[in-house]
């Protein structure tokens, strides 16, 4: 179990980070600035934000599947993963409440 709990805390953690990146990096930049030079620099934080989410939903589920925590738990952990400080912040709550 514990090798699943360390790869769903990397994934959460690198998944929000990837998230915070997106948010509050890209977007605005291409968004906002509309800075095409520097809007191409960062389209590399898309592609491995889309890359990530994938692999952090299934870290969440086979870590609730070990765990054998409720449905709506598991539910909760994979949604965590859809705004961008929330899957750190469960993250923080799986690891010490499961570490």
């Amino acid at each position: 179990m514990s090798g699943t709990i360390k790869r769903y805390r990397f994934m959460a953690i690198f998944s929000g980070v990837m998230s915070l990146l997106l948010w509050f990096v890209e977007l605005p930049v291409k968004h906002l600035l509309h800075n095409d030079s520097l809007a191409t620099s960062l389209t590399w934080i898309p592609i491995v934000h889309g890359y990530t989410y994938p692999l952090y939903v299934l870290a969440a589920i086979n870590f609730g599947l070990k765990a054998r925590v409720p449905l709506k738990n598991l539910l909760f952990y994979i949604l965590a993963g859809t705004l961008p400080i929330a899957s750190l912040i469960v993250e923080r709550r799986v690891a010490r409440r499961y570490s």
